[in-house]
């Protein structure tokens, strides 16, 4: 142990070295006897600053430009941990920040920067700090708009954000820019390892080596090299990839920046040729209202839907559209699409391949499978990008672009890749088998609503008419830890039903449990063992995982009444896209749906239902205000008008 005299104690020179006095910086503001008679002392006082920070006086009247980032961490210059951040999706941000700041001063404006970190949801999986990760998106929302309102003098905003949380914050702080101009640049992937796993796969090695599939040793060496680069966002088509091809779907990005390689010099260009961008935007008059219009949302739902995201996706949408003041998608908006476009990506985890995200960025990324989409009538060309073009206009360059040609033939001689097998036709795709992914359940345990990836259950259990059907015992647990304890102790048995529930808002801030569906991946009778939660899972998460069940246990809701044992029945149709869960047997007794709800009416919710016992109280109140603000299916918000109106009726007698 340290002796205090290491920690009191400084060395005697230092005390020589302390002053009072500096010249201050050399040269004189450029500010004219107008401006000390009409502006706000706070925009003279800046000027002051910016020279006190080494702005050159003589340019201190450019326009200013603010970057906003999700930078963590401290690296140095040759690269190096100094102090690490959260995650590889915000440890080269900094990068990007300072490439299109370098881009803005060259061209007379002047950057500002600013950070708001984020928290890795692959880093607390099963821990306590899971239960702040979707709450952690509402507030650092809040503080990346007030960081943009704390620059008045900004001319328009640059937003740098890559993963879970941190990228739909900045999305929606961007989205409520209206008349100023954003552009988000996103902070791209992470590459696959030469010889290992994905950063998705290798978060099972803890219960694979439970069940005794692998050794230590193979353990700690794919471990060690799962982030195959030191940045960027997982390889799979997660929350993270998934968000930042929704970014570039709204028109916020330029065309084909995301999911790029990050560190790459193809990357950094992503940010030099966004800041020339913004400054356009400016010239041009072009605010981001002008952006994110209802056709533009409709478009990142269209493309959504072609790239089997992420099922977070319909939280963060609509929160984004919230934000920019339009309309909120609903659950029938996005069925509405997800019936009429078909899946063209075949990525990680939905296959049947499941290419790495850079490899999907080599074959076209968004603009390629925009280019099937506009040819099928699906898509709204005539809306306005950050480019300042219309999407037409960007897709008629992308189609006979150099980086199109390039990029595609780069991953074919890279991997031995068709380009074409990695975003595919509609023809190619459907001959391929690629469905739909995102299907919406409702029924006795879920009356306000479910979902599920239909896309990750597996083939072998579909029927021939595209029904998935099973009926199974419930295995109840009110918490994530003694699920995953059932599953590592041998416990769950084939044909089982996982009701995980209390993982909703009120019970643990709607946490995400890939924990658990990754450590059903390691029984040998996986693909026959089903999951229902109210609460949600990871983008990579596979098999039939039923979450967003509504309303939640802990809200009242009929799942809350499931006994161990019960008998449940799923249906997914994959090709209608609808589907049921069920309550349809209790001990030796067999009844009908309709019969099943009378019987969850007349229980008594479980005694054993509780908030998680390290709840913060910060996501408790996110709760509340989300509850009041359209709840789950409104994309968790916080909606100033419906809280106040709320809080109002109650004051009042």
């Amino acid at each position: 142990m340290l002796p205090p005299s290491d920690i009191l104690d400084s060395a005697p020179s230092l005390f020589a070295d302390v002053t009072t006095h500096a010249p201050g910086p050399s040269g004189a503001l450029p500010i004219t006897a107008e401006m000390l008679l009409r502006e706000p002392s706070g925009n003279l006082f800046g000027l002051s600053q910016n020279a006190g920070m080494g702005w050159e006086p003589a340019r201190m009247l450019d326009p200013e430009f603010l970057i906003l980032s999700t930078h963590g961490g401290l690296r140095a210059a040759d690269g190096t941990p100094i102090a690490l951040g959260f995650h590889t999706g915000h440890w080269e941000v900094g990068l990007l920040v300072a490439e299109a700041a370098r881009e803005l001063r060259n061209r007379h404006a002047i950057p500002f920067a600013g950070a708001c970190t984020d928290p890795c949801d692959g880093r607390t999986q099963g821990t306590p700090g899971m239960l702040d990760s979707l709450p952690y998106r509402n507030d650092a929302a809040m503080v990346l708009r007030r960081l943009m309102r704390s620059l008045p003098t900004r001319k328009g905003v640059l937003g740098i954000a890559t993963c879970d949380k941190g990228l739909p914050a900045m999305m929606m702080a961007l989205a409520s820019s209206g008349a100023f101009p954003s552009i988000l640049v996103p902070g791209g992937v992470t590459l696959l390892p030469d010889d290992g796993e994905d950063a998705g796969k290798v978060q099972t090695i803890g219960t694979r080596y439970a069940q005794r599939q692998i050794t230590l040793e193979y353990a700690a060496e794919v471990g060690c090299r799962a982030c195959a680069s030191p940045g960027g966002g997982c390889q799979f088509l997660g929350t993270a990839a998934t968000s930042q091809v929704v970014g570039e779907a709204l028109g916020l990005s330029l065309p084909h920046t995301a999911l790029a390689p990050s560190g790459q010099p193809i990357w950094l260009d992503a940010a030099t040729r966004s800041a020339r961008a913004l400054l356009r935007m400016a010239e041009l008059n072009l605010g981001t209202r002008d952006i994110l219009t209802p056709a533009a949302v409709r478009n990142a739902m269209v493309v959504h839907a072609a790239f089997g995201g992420s099922t977070n996706l319909l939280l963060h949408l609509p929160a984004i559209a919230h934000a920019a003041g339009l309309a909120r998608p609903t659950v029938e908006d996005w069925t509405a699409v997800n019936r009429q476009v078909p899946r063209l990506v075949d990525a990680l985890p939905n296959g049947p391949h499941g290419y790495a995200t850079v490899q999907v960025f080599l074959a076209g990324g968004v603009p390629e499978a925009m280019l099937h989409l506009r040819e099928a009538g699906l898509l709204d060309a005539s809306v306005r990008t950050v480019s300042g073009c219309t999407l037409g206009e960007l897709l008629d360059w992308w189609a006979g672009s150099e980086r199109r040609a390039a990029l595609r033939s780069r991953l074919e001689a890279l991997n031995g890749v068709d380009p074409d097998d990695v975003i595919l036709s509609p023809e190619r795709a459907r001959a391929r088998g690629l469905t739909p992914a995102i299907c919406f359940l409702s029924g006795n345990l879920a009356p306000e609503g479910s979902v599920i990836k239909s896309t990750a259950i597996d083939p072998a259990l579909v029927d021939a008419d595209e029904v998935y059907r099973h009926v199974g015992p419930a295995r109840v647990f009110v918490s994530e830890s003694t699920a995953i304890d059932a599953i590592k102790q041998g416990e769950i048995s084939h044909g089982d039903v996982i009701v995980l529930i209390c993982g909703g808002p009120i019970g643990a801030g709607m946490e995400e449990i890939y924990q658990v569906t990754s450590a059903l991946k390691s029984l040998p009778f996986c693909k026959d063992v089903a999951v229902l939660t109210d609460a949600r899972f990871s983008g990579v998460s596979t098999g039939a995982c039923i979450g967003h069940i509504s309303p939640e246990a802990l809200a009242g809701g009929p799942i809350g009444r499931v006994r161990e044992g019960d008998l449940i029945e799923i249906v997914v149709d994959r090709r209608a896209l609808h589907g049921s869960v069920n309550l349809v047997g209790e001990a030796q007794e067999r009844f009908t749906a309709e019969a099943g709800a009378a019987r969850l009416d007349a229980r008594a919710p479980r005694p054993d239902l509780a908030p998680h016992p390290e709840l913060p109280g910060d996501t408790r109140l996110w709760a509340a205000l989300t509850h009041a603000s359209g709840g789950v299916w409104g994309g968790c918000v916080y909606d100033p008008e419906s809280i106040v109106a709320q809080l109002n009726k109650g004051s009042n007698p």
